[in-house]
């Protein structure tokens, strides 16, 4: 997917995902030329990482 349907996809501005990569965070992309793209499995699996614990779990310490 480009940035305009990653962005769609999160329901999030296109200069949000600017933003994340020009400050490291945000799902892995690929340039192909002057464009980039994201895989699927690598947005879902940023997404999974995004996960808050639920009050029974353990905070995690080691967040980025």
């Amino acid at each position: 997917m480009d940035v305009a349907e990653l962005a769609a996809y999160l329901g999030i501005p296109i200069s949000t995902v600017y933003d994340w990569r020009v400050h490291g965070k945000g799902p892995t992309a690929y340039r192909f030329g002057k464009h980039l793209k994201f895989a699927i499995s690598d947005v879902r699996a940023w997404i999974a990482q995004q996960r808050e614990p639920s009050p029974s779990e353990p905070r995690r310490t080691d967040r980025r």
